[in-house]
């Protein structure tokens, strides 16, 4: 598990405590900090590169900008409609920083931001709170709809709502479970098959040709990986997506 270790790289401040080494409250630049920080880096370096010129006629790299824009986009008028484009930046750098993470925690020997549950559940708490606070702003009591499905009769009411209220009250664990979840169990099953090949491959000979099994399924899994990295921050973004649709036609 030491490849999910978070470890300082410099000391900030440290709040309270009496000087002595532990005590207060360490605020310190940390792996997980830089890695946070070297996503956000790449993702504005490269829409900034890729789209500066604004050629009428695009290039590979503002052609994938275009594209990455116009998949994000039709994602939020499916899920929330016109009116939901307002949220289009907050789904669009949700999207980019869940997938680059994910790439990057690919890298042998990089750091996998994504497989903190803090990180993941403090994306998931911006959601909900957004949701929350833009739902009671635009449509005031009336967000309270949201508990209350069309079409049910009254006299079940007092059973709906609550299961209605606990389900809202749920989504930020679950969104945030889900992506913490898929990210740590895949490379902690990378990393027991990448083990199995040294360890197989120090026993002779016969260990080495049986490690081919475990570097095929390696192999496998490695692509698999790549493919959840991205599934999963689709799946963050899609869900996102709905959650405002909430907030923005809480009736229906």
């Amino acid at each position: 598990m030491h490849q999910f270790v978070i470890q300082d790289i410099f000391k900030l401040f440290t709040l309270g405590g009496d000087g002595t080494e532990g005590s207060g409250v360490t605020f310190a630049f940390t792996n997980s900090s830089l890695f946070m920080v070297a996503t956000v880096a790449i993702i504005s370096l490269y829409l900034i590169l890729s789209t500066g010129s604004k050629s009428l006629v695009p290039g590979r790299a503002q052609l994938l900008s275009e594209l990455m824009y116009e998949f994000v986009a039709n994602m939020v008028r499916s899920a929330a409609g016109t009116a939901g484009m307002k949220f289009f930046p907050l789904v669009f750098c949700l999207f980019t920083f869940i997938f680059v993470a994910n790439m990057l925690g690919m890298v042998p020997y990089f750091f996998t931001v994504t497989s903190h549950i803090i990180v993941t559940f403090a994306l998931s708490m911006l959601v909900f709170l957004t949701v929350v606070i833009y739902g009671f702003v635009k449509n005031g009591p009336k967000f309270l709809k949201l508990f209350v499905p069309s079409g049910v009769p009254g006299y079940i009411l007092p059973i709906v709502a609550p299961i209605e209220f606990i389900s809202f009250m749920s989504r930020p664990i679950s969104l945030s479970v889900r992506l913490f979840g898929n990210i740590l169990a895949g490379h902690i099953t990378l990393k027991v098959f990448t083990g199995f090949i040294v360890t197989m491959s120090s026993l002779g000979f016969l260990g080495i040709l049986g490690s081919a099994l475990p570097l095929i399924m390696a192999i496998a899994l490695t692509g698999l990986e790549f493919l959840v990295g991205a599934v999963q921050a689709y799946v963050f973004a899609v869900l996102t997506c709905m959650y405002l649709n909430d907030a923005i036609h809480p009736s229906h």
